[in-house]
């Protein structure tokens, strides 16, 4: 893949919309998803804090509870109109077979934001012939309403990338695949499949192509039959079609079982394969790829689930140092359905 060149630094004779123009970019980059190559509701480690199904719509309703999961995100404290993300999701299993699922979320990044929901059907096959052992196929698919706009008001002049629209609203649908046999899982799912013209801006900057592919594998081990303790190795595979990015997730949990709960908590390591170069007044100052590192921890107890999930960056060149900070509070909730002799938490809340 070729690298990218964005510019660093910029004098007060700039205009105000150029420099604004310019921080977005290195904001996007650094977020994962460049301007060209939006995603919808970004891809973060929210996933690891009990909350799948915002990522799998073949989730929705395959646990033996109901769930709700409220999730807010703010990057870089110390830096104004820094990137922020807040989700509201649910998912419940209406009968054997059949699980549905809603999702509600607010992207802003500086002047530009996102508001959107998505509604999912689940359909679970399931091949166990008792509680002993869990074998379970499911799918899904969710369909959304997204609506993107841009504050232009305190811009000084016209910015030829953003045109004359300073909003629009368009349509997409997911696709998901998941299959847990007992401790193993795999997890597919297919982003943004629907191939949508914009408005907002042209289409030299954000391509009607925005599908995304997302792969996911892990095992739950224990290291004696009667440990409390349980660990689950796990990785994520993120690909772009449009524009061939990519990256990859390594993700090490550790479960402790409580008397009315569940401790838990690890560790995460985000590599991106795709380089950039960062200039500044002409010259070449670093090419490097996004990484960072995210510690996360959370408590399940009876019904309530807490998590928290911090996110570092380890390139050398940074908007800031105070790192990304994502809170995820939960419910479970409705009539438990029976649970598998297996160590899946995802699917025996």
């Amino acid at each position: 893949m070729g690298s990218k060149t964005y510019i660093l630094g910029c004098t007060s004779r700039q205009p105000e919309v150029l420099r604004y123009s310019l921080f977005l970019v290195l904001i996007m980059f650094l977020n994962t998803s460049a301007l060209k190559a939006q995603e919808i509701i970004p891809t973060y480690s929210d996933y690891l804090t009990d909350n799948l199904y915002l990522i799998h719509p073949s989730m929705a309703g395959a646990s033996n509870y109901d769930k709700i999961r409220l999730t807010a995100r703010q990057q870089w404290f110390d830096v104004e109109d820094a990137p922020n993300l807040q989700t509201l999701a649910y998912n419940s299993r209406v009968n054997d077979k059949i699980g549905v699922g809603g999702i509600l979320f607010r992207d802003e990044n500086g002047n530009y934001s996102k508001v959107g929901g998505y509604a999912t059907f689940a359909y679970h096959l399931m091949f166990s012939r008792s509680t002993i052992d869990l074998n379970q196929l499911s799918f899904g698919i969710s369909a959304g309403v997204i609506q993107h706009r841009l504050d232009t008001s305190g811009f000084t002049r016209f910015d030829p990338l953003i045109g004359e629209n300073d909003a629009d609203i368009f349509a997409n649908m997911d696709f998901g695949i998941s299959y847990y046999v007992r401790n193993l899982y795999f997890h597919f799912a297919a982003k943004n499949i629907l191939s949508v013209s914009r408005e907002l801006f042209y289409s030299d900057a954000v391509p009607s192509n925005m599908r995304k592919y997302l792969f996911s594998a892990g095992y739950v081990f224990t290291l004696n039959q009667n440990d409390p303790w349980s660990f689950e190795p796990s990785l994520l595979f993120q690909a772009r079609e449009a524009t061939n990015e990519m990256a990859l997730d390594l993700n090490a949990k550790a479960y402790y079982e409580l008397d009315n709960g569940r401790l838990w908590g690890g560790l995460s390591y985000r590599n991106g394969f795709e380089s950039a170069e960062y200039t500044e007044n002409g010259e070449l100052v670093e090419n490097q790829e996004l990484r960072y590192i995210t510690p996360f921890v959370g408590l399940n107890y009876k019904k309530f689930v807490f998590g928290y999930t911090f996110s570092y960056q380890l390139n050398s060149i940074v908007l800031s140092n105070s790192g990304f900070h994502q809170i995820t509070l939960g419910y479970n909730f409705g009539k438990s359905r029976e649970r598998y002799q297996c160590k899946c938490p995802a699917i025996n809340n």
